[in-house]
């Protein structure tokens, strides 16, 4: 019935989608194995995509040849850029999506790609003989073998379902959760551990009253996620704002004798970043309110997602503190909020390539992995698909380094340090964000992206075209002198200092409050010379000789932490031999086997005198 496959990915969310789509363009046979075909790549909690540090994350997989960017425009309602009051480091793309519209278009690219087959059927085991995988068991029994195996189960292995005292089985509302996988793999010498997440209640956005909350409109330009030119929304939904209260919060506190999270019935650790409304409440009990964004699930539905009120208090308990919302007082509830509980496997069981290192050719993404969030889910699921076939085909691994992406950073952070509540990107993380912004993604991986086969010829013209073009513009910015009396009426209206002399357009930049927007439309000779040239192109250029000093000290420590990235330790490295190390550095060491000294110098409790002495013993 079934054909030997290259790959077969488990779970279609956004991790099983991107590695379905990445192994399956690189030139893999791919089956994608599902639960329900009517839920590819859904949007289980909130309807948007990007923020902080993740929006840069949709912009690499973007780079690298990933769907997640063009899905995200396609089927957005709304679009901001966050923290523009900022650097550029900390830019961060937004989008509020169509939850129909967003599954829909995935499903429709993937059955676009060639290569990929589709099955549904739970996945309950996995076929492995001596160390390696070959393949997976379905629940009805079918065994469908392959040269590899990506696990993206999401929150379905063993899933459990809290609403107050109330627990059921299940992945996510009114779905099933997926036993097996996790029992086979202990058993094989795999360790397994629980982890927790949560979702707000959903309500009818026709019971609401919006002219009590501060409307949140989407940017005027909208600049989007893919370097592809897919169309952007002519409108867009305005998102509100509104606030809890310390009477919500009294209703609330009613319900915790029965939440499942205070009561012990969930072992599980929650996300630290994303808490729900009762963890809020406890944790902060000094603030009289949370604010709460209102968010349209869509282009054409009434249902609206309440963003920072997650909580798994009792149905009751949860109407009656929604009713007690500011524009919320009639609020009709279409499904309540719950927590869920779920299997996850600690990273540091990882290789670099997302391998497993018990089991050869098996390859875990996203929330198995203990991570949360779309963004981070859907890129491992792109590095696991393209690791998957390179391994397959016997071609050298894909592996970006914490200078190259966020995506490096996230992977490495996961392996090297493990997590033990689920892990979120931030830009905080990242010790090179001036180096990885949201605007250059193309720019640092595109070209890797053609070379594997991922990126096509026409992004690789654009990439080149932008940045020669980038190049010309900093020439002018560079060459072209201006007089004082040019200069300085411009210079007036941001209260700077006047200038005595002529002085180029780049070094004017270098001041705090010019940009270079500005500073053209008051001097037309510059205006005329930037005239030919796209928005997008002289952003990038005015940030570059803006920040050329940053980035030069970042490029700079990134070469020597690189030093550190080419000392390679072999696997058989016996760190129980060193006595000169530490216990916990022996401990922790032997568990993890980084792979090089500057894996190991990022293990947390490994200290720069352990490192002097692996440097020593590597050199022997």
């Amino acid at each position: 019935m079934f054909p030997e496959y290259d790959i077969i990915v488990v779970g279609a969310g956004h991790a099983g989608c991107e590695a379905a789509a990445a192994a399956a363009n690189l030139g893999s046979r791919v089956l994608l194995i599902t639960m329900n075909m009517q839920t590819i790549a859904q949007m289980s909690c909130n309807p948007a995509m990007g923020g902080i540090a993740k929006g840069q994350i949709v912009r690499e997989i973007d780079a690298m040849g990933g769907y997640s960017g063009i899905v995200s425009d396609l089927s957005m309602i709304q679009f901001r850029m966050l923290n523009r009051s900022k650097g550029p480091a900390m830019w961060s793309p937004r989008a509020q999506n169509d939850r129909m519209l967003f599954a829909a278009k995935w499903r429709e690219m993937l059955e676009m790609t060639p290569n990929v087959d589709f099955y549904q059927d739970m996945v309950k085991g996995l076929l492995i003989k001596d160390g390696i995988v070959y393949g997976v068991v379905t629940g009805l029994g079918h065994e469908i073998k392959s040269k590899a195996v990506v696990l993206t189960n999401g929150t379905f292995l063993n899933g459990i379902i809290h609403i107050g005292e109330k627990n059921f089985g299940g992945g996510r509302a009114a779905e099933k959760a997926a036993t097996g996988i996790t029992e086979q793999l202990v058993s094989v010498g795999f360790q397994s551990d629980r982890l927790k997440t949560g979702t707000p209640p959903r309500v009818d956005g026709r019971s609401l009253d919006y002219s009590k909350m501060e409307e949140q409109p989407g940017d005027s330009d909208i600049s989007g996620f893919s370097y592809t030119n897919t169309p952007k929304p002519t409108k867009q939904r305005s998102c509100w704002i509104t606030y809890t209260s310390q009477k919500v919060h009294d209703i609330l506190k009613t319900g915790f004798d029965k939440s499942p999270m205070f009561a012990g019935r969930i072992d599980g650790i929650g996300p630290r970043y994303c808490p729900s409304i009762e963890d809020k409440i406890n944790r902060f009990a000094e603030r009289d309110r949370h604010q709460l964004f209102i968010e349209p699930e869509g282009w054409n539905t009434v249902e609206i997602y309440v963003n920072g009120f997650s909580t798994s208090l009792p149905e009751e308990t949860q109407y009656e503190a929604l009713r007690n919302i500011i524009g919320f007082e009639n609020v009709r509830v279409f499904r309540p909020g719950y927590a869920i509980e779920y299997d996850y496997f600690p990273p540091t069981q990882l290789r670099y390539t997302l391998e497993t290192k018990l089991i050869e050719n098996l390859f875990f993404a996203g929330q198995i992995n203990g991570t949360t969030g779309y963004e981070e889910a859907a890129c491992q699921g792109l590095m696991a698909g393209i690791n998957a076939h390179q391994k397959s085909r016997k071609l050298d691994p894909v592996i970006l380094k914490r200078s190259e992406a966020y995506i490096g950073v996230l992977i490495d952070d996961l392996i090297s340090k493990g997590t033990e509540e689920p892990y979120r990107m931030f830009t905080s993380r990242a010790e090179f964000r001036t180096l990885l912004r949201q605007d250059n993604a193309d720019l640092r991986l595109t070209e890797l992206s053609y070379r594997l086969g991922l990126a096509s010829q026409e992004r690789m013209d654009n990439v080149i075209e932008k940045k020669n073009s980038v190049e010309k513009i900093k020439r002018i910015l560079t060459e072209i002198p201006f007089e004082p009396t040019e200069v300085n009426p411009y210079l007036e209206t941001i209260n700077s200092s006047p200038i005595s002399e002529k002085q180029k357009a780049g070094k004017l930049l270098l001041r705090p409050g010019v940009e270079l927007n500005d500073l053209a439309k008051a001097l037309p000779k510059l205006h005329e010379q930037l005239n030919s040239f796209s928005k997008e192109d002289i952003e990038q250029a005015s940030i570059q000789v803006k920040y050329e000093v940053y980035i030069e000290k970042e490029k700079e420590l990134a070469t020597r932490m690189s030093q550190l990235e080419d000392l390679a330790i072999p696997e058989s490295f016996d760190y129980k031999k060193i006595q000169s190390l530490g216990n916990e550095a022996r401990e922790k060491l032997s568990r993890i086997k980084p792979g090089t000294l500057g894996q190991a110098s990022r293990i947390s409790g490994i200290n720069p005198s352990d490192v002097q002495i692996l440097m020593v013993y590597i050199g022997r």
